[in-house]
């Protein structure tokens, strides 16, 4: 499955040759919780590996990902010895993600 299936395609009205590109996702600030996990990365910790543990489905990377302002956007490789918080709610997050896409 790609991670763009999901995505929404808009065709420009203003382009008489029917371009076609992805949508913008823009992302929820996840808020704290008490029942936060934090953790500190190993060697091979992904953000989707870390997903798949913890949420069972590895494209809830970016809830961590969003968690976790100061890590790299531009890699699901995360520094060794990062300590991460892995948000205990993702469905708010996925919740909130719903709403600021809509």
């Amino acid at each position: 499955m790609s991670r763009y299936s999901s995505t929404p395609i808009i065709k420009n009205p203003q382009e008489n040759k029917g371009a076609r590109f992805y949508s913008t996702t823009t992302y929820p600030k996840i808020p704290l919780s008490v029942n936060d996990i934090y953790v500190l990365t190993g060697i091979g910790d992904r953000l989707d590996l870390l997903a798949n543990q913890f949420y069972g489905n590895p494209n809830l990377w970016w809830v961590i990902s969003s968690a976790n302002g100061e890590i790299p956007k531009d890699s699901l490789n995360i520094p060794l010895g990062t300590q991460l918080r892995i948000p205990s709610t993702p469905g708010q997050a996925i919740n909130l993600l719903n709403q600021l896409n809509s």
